[in-house]
């Protein structure tokens, strides 16, 4: 089973995630932000992810710190559970509608961090999380996993619809990379030989 568990401990947030990879969308979720646990909901949802998240952050300043901590603690998450990445597609993509919105996500699990973000949001907050914020959970989980991934709203007026169609986006896209490919397990999907 690829499973991981994470705990990231600091002066402004506890945080501990435990990922399953090879789930069927279990989850227990607390951020202490109604709206990043939604999204992040739909990450283990679409995704069929088991997802076990529990953050406790310094709310009482803002989200920045929570938002941001929990995003690079599911990145390692994801990255332990991959382990060396054998057996698995590598690549994914998804489109994903909410009625006026189009989201787009294509990730590559490369080994080399990089985002391209092309969102724009015209209010600064959904519910107690500032729309800014998005951006970093992208930014960080990345990082922290070591994929390359472009996120793109490519239409749309609704700004709830825009945030949770891009996670969708992700929870399906990375679906499709973490899979195992019959025709290579046990083998790299790198001419390199490595993608850690």
């Amino acid at each position: 089973m690829r499973i991981a568990t994470v705990t990231r401990k600091t002066s402004e947030t506890d945080v501990s995630v435990t990922v399953n990879l090879d789930g069927t969308g279990r989850r227990s979720i607390s951020t202490g932000i109604g709206f990043y646990d939604h999204m992040l909901d739909q990450l283990a949802r679409h995704g069929l992810f088991d997802l076990d998240i529990q953050t406790v952050g310094d709310l009482h300043i803002d989200a920045h710190h929570t938002v941001e901590d929990t995003a690079i603690a599911l990145g390692e998450a994801f990255g332990k559970a991959l382990g060396d990445r054998a057996g698995i597609t590598r690549y994914g993509h998804a489109y994903v509608p909410m009625d006026e919105t189009l989201a787009r996500v294509a990730l590559d699990i490369s080994g080399r961090p990089f985002l391209v973000w092309k969102v724009n949001f015209s209010q600064s907050r959904l519910g107690e999380m500032d729309t800014e914020l998005f951006w970093h959970v992208f930014h960080s989980f990345a990082q922290a996993a070591g994929i390359t991934l472009h996120a793109e709203a490519l239409y749309g007026s609704n700004n709830h619809h825009i945030a949770e169609g891009l996670f969708k986006a992700l929870a399906r896209a990375l679906k499709q990379a973490v899979g195992l490919d019959p025709r290579q397990l046990g083998s790299i999907p790198s001419t390199k030989g490595t993608l850690v």
